[in-house]
């Protein structure tokens, strides 16, 4: 059988003496903690503390990331265990799942997701045989035996993994009562939540009016209203910021923010409730809101993040069947220059705020964000991000910020995963990135090596907690 085997040198530069330096430099910061500022992980899995069901239910089924390239090559969601928003039968048995999944793992070469999955069974559960049909079921049974020992409890792995602290992301409608029993337990791991308001900002989010509605009835305010509406805001920031929330989550279709006077906003929430609101009304509402939550921001110190750019729920019979979040959101063009510049006319100068952006649009590294994060205190600049989550991706976007924006106008990494097996192999795949970029800058005398040792664990890990507050 082929053997698994991770190769030391993975991601280094092939030439040898620009690769003995990345080595050098990785070695100081391979063992570091994991700061995960934002991440989309259960926190059901920490407040339980229960075994992981089995290898399908972690690798497979949460993972769009992996369904998605399964069924860009026909194969049924339902065959993954997917589970139908009507009810309707999909596959149950996990060994089955299995089976169909390393059928088609020739289909990840080359993508970040085997890098992923090889780590996670390498380092994680000691597997020495490349997954195949002919393995599939060896490999299942040894993760399941696992998964069944005390050794492979979310708890224990979260400390096995070195996390100094990780971020999930809830909505304003969350109680957080997984967080409330993760602090009432006494266990020391520090898992904390990220306000994503998106149900309640969003006029095209289902369900927007009840859950509006309901966002009323939990804050005590109005929402009907402008003011109460607001105001209901700034109650559940505050609840969040007291469960250890240190950041906010925008994902938006663009970047575009407005700075409307209160009467036009009244008018436009009275739309978006009526759900008469046009396109364009909907999309000034969230403009309005992303305007309205940096105020907020720099009111209450709350870390700012906007991910625009993605065309959510792109294919309309999957999203009807399952639900959203199914693999089919696509990157789209961005603008944040124009976007942006009502936004930043109000707060873009302010030092006490920290707005991180985050681009699906390659294009704009150099052409904007750079030079936006360039010049105004407020804006960082995240990491390479989703689809561009991978090495390529990562060399990309330090290729194209670095000269304009610097390191430091940057928020180090992040894995905005639900996967959890896969952050230490998220954050290995980042480190040896850097260390490759940094290797490179020595190797043609851009900057010095002890230049490169100070900059290599800012990039892994100082940067981040920083900039995040953690």
């Amino acid at each position: 059988m082929p053997a698994l085997a991770l190769h030391p040198d993975r991601l280094f530069p092939a030439d040898p003496a620009v690769r003995a330096i990345a080595r050098r430099l990785y070695a100081t910061v391979a063992h570091l903690p994991i700061v995960s500022p934002h991440g989309h992980t259960d926190p059901r899995w920490f407040a339980d503390d229960l075994p992981f069901a089995d290898a399908s239910a972690l690798f497979i089924t949460p993972d769009h990331y992996v369904f998605r390239m399964l069924y860009s090559q026909g194969v049924p969601l339902e065959s993954l265990g997917i589970p139908r928003r009507d009810g309707g039968p999909v596959e149950t048995d996990a060994r089955a799942i299995w089976r169909v999944f390393a059928a088609h793992w020739h289909l990840f070469r080359g993508t970040p997701t085997r890098l992923w999955l090889d780590h996670a069974f390498s380092t994680v559960f000691g597997i020495r045989e490349r997954l195949s049909p002919a393995t599939a079921d060896a490999i299942f049974d040894a993760i399941n035996a696992a998964l069944a020992t005390p050794a492979f409890r979310p708890r224990t792995l979260f400390e096995r993994f070195n996390l100094e602290v990780i971020a999930t992301t809830e909505s304003p409608l969350d109680t957080l009562e997984h967080h409330a029993r993760i602090r009432a337990s006494g266990w020391k791991g520090r898992v904390v939540t990220a306000y994503r308001p998106d149900p309640v900002v969003d006029p095209e989010f289902e369900g927007f009016r009840d859950n509006v509605a309901r966002f009323g009835e939990l804050t005590g305010e109005d929402t009907a209203t402008w003011a109460g509406y607001l105001a209901a805001h700034r109650i559940r920031r505050a609840y969040f910021a007291s469960m250890g929330a240190t950041s906010t989550d925008h994902g938006h279709p663009t970047a575009r923010t407005a700075d409307l006077d209160a009467g036009a906003c009244q008018a436009l929430l009275d739309r978006a409730l009526a759900g008469t609101a046009s396109a364009d009304e909907a999309e000034a509402f969230r403009a309005q809101m992303l305007t309205e939550m940096a105020t907020m921001s720099l009111e209450d110190g709350l870390v700012m993040q906007i991910h625009p750019g993605s065309f959510r729920n792109h294919n309309p019979r999957l999203f009807a069947a399952y639900g959203r979040d199914r693999g089919a959101d696509i990157p789209t063009p961005t603008d944040y220059v124009r976007a942006l510049k009502p936004l930043l006319d109000r707060v873009g100068s302010e030092p006490g705020l920290t707005v991180i952006l985050f681009t699906l649009d390659e294009t704009s590294y150099a052409r904007e964000l750079a030079p936006l994060a360039g010049h105004y205190p407020t804006l960082k600049l995240g990491p390479a991000w989703w689809f561009h989550d991978s090495p390529e991706g990562m060399l990309r976007f330090r290729e194209q910020t670095t000269e304009t924006a610097g390191f430091f106008n940057t928020v180090g990494f992040n894995d905005d995963t639900r996967a959890f097996l896969s952050i230490p192999a998220r954050h290995d795949v980042a480190r040896r990135v850097d260390c490759r970029f940094l290797a490179t800058l020595v190797a043609e005398h851009r900057i010095d090596e002890d230049e490169a040792f100070a900059l290599a664990p800012e990039l892994a890990y100082g940067l981040a907690k920083r900039a995040y507050r953690l």
